[in-house]
């Protein structure tokens, strides 16, 4: 991806536990104003990716830099206000209420905002992410797809927040919409596009291979702990791709316009027996 001042890159980043690699070799840059998709199977190394570039675990080689800075050295306040993440899993252990799970993303980085509008950041992230009208409820007694959008909420907080303070900012959004009916999948990854918009570089984790490719400004695929390959979804997949990363034979097919590739799962052939 080529941009002369991407707001978050990566450069030969590696990732070892145990003994095993789990993320090899990875260079990437993230670019105001794109939306970056990350496709490839089960244990491709996409979350621990994710984890890396966000700084929750250290890489064992290679540099991360965001604006600029290298993501190491960058305290913990201020990497709060640079880039927001939505997790794969959230769990809560106290009984809090919608609001006070949304309004975490104003704490700490938001000190500096009137209360006022401190409040309407959250009443407006709640609106957003379609659950205002859930916001006097315990977060524990939402359904899964419920909580997914309350942490959406949460995140949009937090990056409204540290607007205030870092004027170029990252979103991650690991499998945001793994809980979610159709309708609510379609309304996050739009409100994702709009705040990639807004000239944040937004990294979106996805299973969906056709919500990826019609969403992806920039596709990239992982299998085995490596980046094979990225670009435009309509330079990036193609049958081989498929065959040799999912281990599925599948024809891509090309909408007449804008000539995106989809999948149709009913065209599985199956692979010959050995």
């Amino acid at each position: 991806m080529s941009e002369a001042n991407p707001i978050l890159s990566c450069h030969g980043v590696s990732c070892l536990t145990g003994g095993r690699r789990l993320v090899a070799d990875a260079s990437l840059e993230l670019a105001g104003g794109s939306t970056t998709i990350l496709i490839g199977p089960n244990g491709a190394g996409k979350s621990t990716l994710l984890k890396l570039l966000t700084g929750e675990i250290k890489p064992a080689g290679g540099e991360i830099r965001i604006a600029g800075e290298p993501l190491a050295a960058i305290p913990a306040w201020r990497l709060a206000c640079l880039r927001s993440v939505m997790a794969q899993h959230a769990r809560l252990a106290f009984p809090f209420s919608v609001y006070e799970v949304a309004s975490l993303g104003v704490d700490g980085i938001g000190r500096a905002l009137t209360r006022q509008r401190r409040e309407a950041i959250v009443a407006e992230s709640l609106t957003a992410a379609g659950v205002i009208d859930l916001a006097g409820r315990r977060y524990q007694t939402l359904s899964g797809g419920e909580q997914q959008r309350v942490q959406f909420a949460r995140v949009l907080c937090q990056l409204e927040a540290g607007r205030s303070i870092a004027g170029r900012q990252v979103l991650f959004l690991d499998e945001p919409i793994a809980s979610l009916d159709l309708c609510h999948q379609l309304a996050l990854l739009d409100m994702a596009r709009s705040i990639a918009a807004r000239d944040v570089a937004v990294l979106i984790v996805l299973h969906d291979l056709n919500l990826a490719v019609t969403y992806a400004d920039h596709l990239v695929v992982m299998d085995q702990g490596n980046i094979i390959a990225q670009g435009p979804p309509a330079k990036t997949l193609d049958d081989a791709l498929l065959r040799q990363v999912f281990k599925v034979d599948l024809t891509l097919s090309r909408a007449p316009a804008p000539g995106l590739p989809f999948l149709l799962p009913q065209q599985h052939r199956g692979r010959p027996a050995a």
